[in-house]
C-alpha cells in the first residue's frame, strides 16, 4: 500500500509540475486575459489531491476509532459537546436584524441572519472555552 501511494504521489507531482511549467510558459498576460485553458488542468489536479487526501484521512480516522474503543468514547464526548454548543448558539441567536445586511443588493433573509448569528455565538463560546482551558492549564502548571 505504501509503495502504491508513493507512486500515485509521484505521478500527481509530475503532472502538477508539467501543468505549472505550462502556466509559466503561457505568461501572465494570457492568464489575465481569461485564458483558463492553462490554469484549469492544475486546478483539477489540486481537486484530485484534495479528494484523495480527504478519503484517506476519513478512512484512517474511522479505522482508528473503531479499532481503539477508548478513543471512540472520547471522540463521541467531544462531538457531543460541540453539537451542544451549536444547539445553544442557535437557540440564543435571534435573526431579527435580517433586513440590515445586503449582498449584491439582496437583503439577507431571517433564516440566513439566524444562522450567521448562531455561528458568531458558537465562535464566541468556543473562544471563551479555549481561553479558559489555557488559563486552567497555566494555573495547574504554576501550582505544580
Amino acid at each position: 500500500m505504501h509503495k502504491i501511494l508513493k507512486i500515485v504521489a509521484a505521478v500527481l507531482g509530475l503532472i502538477g509540475i508539467v501543468f505549472l511549467i505550462r502556466i509559466i510558459s503561457v505568461g501572465d498576460e494570457a492568464i489575465k486575459a481569461g485564458d483558463d485553458a492553462s490554469v484549469d488542468p492544475i486546478a483539477y489536479v489540486a481537486y484530485i489531491i484534495l479528494g484523495l487526501t480527504l478519503v484517506f484521512v476519513l478512512f484512517f480516522v474511522l479505522k482508528n476509532l473503531f479499532t481503539n474503543t477508548g478513543s471512540l468514547k472520547n471522540t463521541l464526548v467531544g462531538v457531543g459537546a460541540f453539537a451542544a454548543v451549536l444547539v445553544i448558539s442557535y437557540v440564543l441567536s435571534s435573526g431579527s436584524d435580517a433586513g440590515d445586511y445586503f449582498y449584491n443588493g439582496i437583503a439577507a433573509t431571517e433564516g440566513e441572519s439566524h444562522m450567521v448569528g448562531a455561528g458568531l455565538i458558537a465562535f464566541y463560546i468556543l473562544i471563551c472555552g479555549a481561553a479558559a482551558a489555557m488559563l486552567l492549564s497555566g494555573v495547574k502548571k504554576m501550582i505544580k
